[in-house]
């Protein structure tokens, strides 16, 4: 996600972050996550399947003083949300910046995992999509809240109905 990106983001979610539980999916260098936590977010998990990615993510973290608000974990994020282990939830405000030529199945799946006590009562989803991605199968519940565009990248902010 482009800067310009972020900060839009971040200024559409400006309510929803200050002392938001917040779950960074497919979550790269974690900037999604911590800038939520620069922003007043009590706590971030931080998931993604690349042992670089999340040795990146705690090296930010470590460089920002935020190791202590947040966990980082290596696995794959639908084996993640797929799991019957929920303790690490619910969240508040879920930021997912999946891939945008991954498998549309896969993003399908951990959509509808999220929806399945992951979320906390007054839920924020942002999820971030190619322009020209296809739109992937939302949960009947969720009501679409904002859709911000930013060059090549798609925003979509989701809440709960």
């Amino acid at each position: 996600m482009s800067d310009m990106a972020r900060e839009g983001l971040f200024s559409s979610l400006a309510a929803d972050v200050p002392r938001a539980i917040v779950l960074d999916l497919y979550a790269g260098t974690g900037a999604l996550g911590i800038e939520a936590l620069s922003r007043g977010a009590d706590h971030a998990v931080f998931v993604d399947r690349s042992p670089a990615a999340t040795q990146a993510i705690k090296a930010n973290l470590d460089r920002t003083r935020m190791t202590e608000r947040a966990d980082v974990i290596t696995r794959g994020v639908p084996r993640f949300v797929i799991s019957d282990d929920k303790s690490a939830g619910p969240f508040d405000l879920v930021l997912i910046d999946a891939p945008y030529a991954g498998g549309q199945d896969e993003l399908d799946a951990v959509l509808a995992a999220l929806a399945d006590g992951w979320l906390a009562p007054g839920w924020t989803v942002a999820l971030t999509r190619g322009i020209r991605s296809s739109m992937p199968v939302i949960p009947v519940d969720w009501r679409l809240s904002r859709r911000l565009e930013y060059g090549d990248s798609l925003v979509l902010v989701f809440r709960e109905r």
